[in-house]
């Protein structure tokens, strides 16, 4: 988490709006940002009483049209309240840009670990095995949520989800690049002729769903919460769990570290093939088929997220540069991977 001594927004207007909407929580005492955040920036917000509470909010500045829908965030989450999916507890949305300079909504704090090191290197390693299998397991539960009893029905189209997301995260590199990149127009050509290969199922998807976006129990191998919902919607749940085993893929350490390279058993890790085998039991199906196509599908649809944060980052409105421009060093290895898939589908 990064000390914040002076805000991008007016501390005392945020204090003011509080006590109104949430009275007992008492006034605001200070802010602090969370490491990460690079969409939508996250802070934590101590207050007098004691309570703690987190922020989301969009940025500042120009933004792509549908993009940083913290409202979207706001609503899923919500929904998931009473689900099998551990989520933050929403407390409130605020819709009112005057406020701070932007909107934003305010959920509980939740008291656990983030982990950053996908080897899992802090955990004893009889203990990390239970670490992957709880992940799959939520993202299982994440899958199987009943999309009408939620009140999620319209939370995005349903069908032609991968032909919609290559024509949106196309439509957005194209737009925003900072430099010319032929490997990502050979990837954006195969993946826009290739059919794709999915059955019509429809599932919530989380969009994002990785080790540090999920909030564990201090020192039991249990997710207390899934994070960072912003790009959720309506789609197919094997693009989540094909989007987590990039991770095996790529290299370790940076900013984005992955598991290329380590020796997962000597680490108490499961490969790659072990994790997609938790992940079907969890969700209960047999196998994932085509798998090229959904590995190469995720490191477009990454390179094309990367490109938008080196893009605010060239325009000024990034939440944190440094840690942005070492994220958009994977580009290269992503395109890789996917140009290695396309070879191999």
């Amino acid at each position: 988490m990064t000390h914040i001594p002076d805000p991008d927004f007016s501390q005392v207007a945020l204090s003011d709006y509080l006590l109104k909407i949430l009275p007992d929580a008492g006034p605001l005492q200070s802010v602090s940002r969370f490491k990460g955040g690079q969409s939508n920036p996250t802070y934590l917000l101590q207050m007098q009483g004691g309570r703690k509470l987190v922020m989301r909010r969009k940025p500042f500045g120009d933004l792509l049209k549908s993009a940083h829908a913290v409202d979207r965030e706001y609503r899923v989450q919500k929904a998931l309240a009473d689900s099998s999916v551990p989520v933050a507890t929403m407390l409130h949305l605020c819709e009112d840009v005057s406020v701070i300079g932007a909107m934003f909504y305010v959920m509980d704090h939740i008291e656990g670990r983030i982990i950053w090191d996908p080897q899992l290197n802090e955990i004893p390693r009889a203990e990390r095995h239970a670490y992957y299998e709880c992940m799959a397991q939520t993202l299982g539960a994440l899958h199987s949520v009943d999309i009408d009893a939620t009140g999620l029905s319209d939370f995005g189209r349903p069908g032609n989800y991968y032909q919609r997301q290559i024509t949106r995260w196309g439509r957005a590199f194209r737009e925003g690049k900072t430099v010319e990149r032929p490997d990502m127009d050979r990837v954006m050509a195969w993946l826009e002729a290739t059919p794709c290969p999915a059955d019509d199922r429809v599932t919530l998807v989380h969009g994002d769903y990785r080790l540090d976006n999920m909030i564990f129990h201090p020192d039991a191998p249990r997710v207390l919460a899934v994070l960072d919902w912003e790009i959720s919607t309506l789609g197919h749940p094997f693009a989540d769990i094909s989007y987590q085993c990039m991770q095996w893929r790529l290299p370790a350490g940076g900013a984005f570290p992955g598991l290329a390279g380590v020796d997962r058993a000597a680490h108490g890790l499961p490969t790659e093939d072990e994790y997609i085998a938790l992940y079907c039991k969890a969700a209960g199906i047999r196998s994932i088929p085509h798998w090229p196509y959904y590995m190469a599908f995720n490191c477009f649809r990454m390179v094309a997220i990367l490109e938008g944060i080196l893009r605010r980052i060239k325009d000024g409105t990034a939440a944190d540069p440094d840690r942005g421009r070492e994220m958009g060093k994977v580009i290269p290895d992503l395109l890789a991977i996917a140009l290695e898939q396309i070879e191999t589908h």
